[in-house]
This record gives structure tokens, sequence and C-alpha cells, in this order.
């Protein structure tokens, strides 16, 4: 049934969603399409599922390892780990995919294997390691990251953002997807 805000069925959007991530590839300046795209799933539920199953087939042997569509593949599914969780199969498949990306050694050889052997110290790699530590944190949002946020998700790197409190003298703090209030304080 078609859904909220315009949207056509699930499967139209699913379709929807697999063109702009082909787009993704080659565009210049991918935030507003990665923010679109996350609108998407923030409004139909149903299509997490489907877009963190797109972006592995996508991060799965690129044509063009580390090139500039296969990084926007790895900064949408960073963006999508800070804003969804999976549901549960699909995130023990998304952890299969992400161990492959990371260092690891050969028992008893100390030989490397994986992405890590073809790709040294890959930005791949580093994407895989700050997204299984996000999943770790996520719990859901009611909204999507902003531009901004994107573009500091985009480079795994944290926010700076000025605290006011009533009574005290304004202060910059560093703050990541998942920082609360109470961490704040």
């Amino acid at each position: 049934a078609p859904g909220p805000c315009s949207y056509t069925t699930l499967r139209d959007e699913a379709v929807k969603l697999f063109n702009s991530l082909q787009q993704l590839e080659s565009e210049r300046d991918p935030v507003p399409l990665m923010q679109g795209v996350l609108q998407t799933c923030l409004d139909l539920p149903p299509l997490v599922d489907e877009i963190y199953c797109q972006l592995v087939k996508q991060t799965t042997e690129p044509a063009a390892p580390g090139g500039q569509g296969d990084l926007h593949y790895w900064q949408l599914l960073t963006c999508m780990s800070c804003t969804f969780l999976p549901s549960p199969p699909v995130l023990r498949f998304l952890r299969f995919h992400l161990d492959r990306q990371v260092p690891a050694e050969l028992p008893g050889t100390g030989a490397p294997i994986g992405t890590e052997s073809r790709f040294p110290a890959s930005e791949m790699a580093k994407y895989a390691c700050f997204i299984r530590e996000a999943l770790g944190k996520t719990k859901g949002r009611e909204c999507v990251p902003s531009l901004e946020e994107i573009l500091v998700l985009m480079r795994r790197q944290e926010m700076i953002c000025t605290v006011h409190c009533p009574g005290a003298p304004a202060c910059s703090v560093a703050i990541s997807s998942h920082t609360t209030a109470e961490e704040v304080r």
C-alpha cells in the first residue's frame, strides 16, 4: 500500500532507491542524495533491510575498489549504520561482510587475508571498523542526520557543537551520532 509523504508502493520505492544508489556512483556531491535515501528509509522502515542488502552487494568486489563510487557506497553504509539497525538476520549478514573488510591473518602463518591484504590500509577497512562500532551503539533515530552530520560521518569524525547552559558560559563539545544529552552534561 502507498506509504506516507506521497510515496508509492514499497516495491516502486525500492526500485527508486536502487536507482538512487546507481546515481550515487557518479555524484559529485553525494550528500543530498544520501540524505534522501536515509529519509525514505526513515519514512518506510521495511526498506531499511533492502538498502543494507543493496549496499553490501555494491561494496562486495566493486569494479573500482577505493574509487569514488565505492567510497560513496561505504559512506552511505556508514550513515545507515548510525541511523538504523537492520533486522537480526541482515545484521548478521552485514557483520560478516564487515569482517571480510578488516585485516586478518591466516592462522599460524601471519600472512594477511581479506580486503586488507589486497588494499593495505584501505579506506574500506577503516569504514568497516567505524561501521562495526556504530552498529554497537545505534538505537534508532527520530530524524535523519543533517547535511553537516553526514559530511562529518563521511570522514568518520566527531562533530563540534556549542552547548548553552543556563547560568554558565557556552562551551564546545565533540559529539558523535550516538552522543546523548546525558553524556554531554
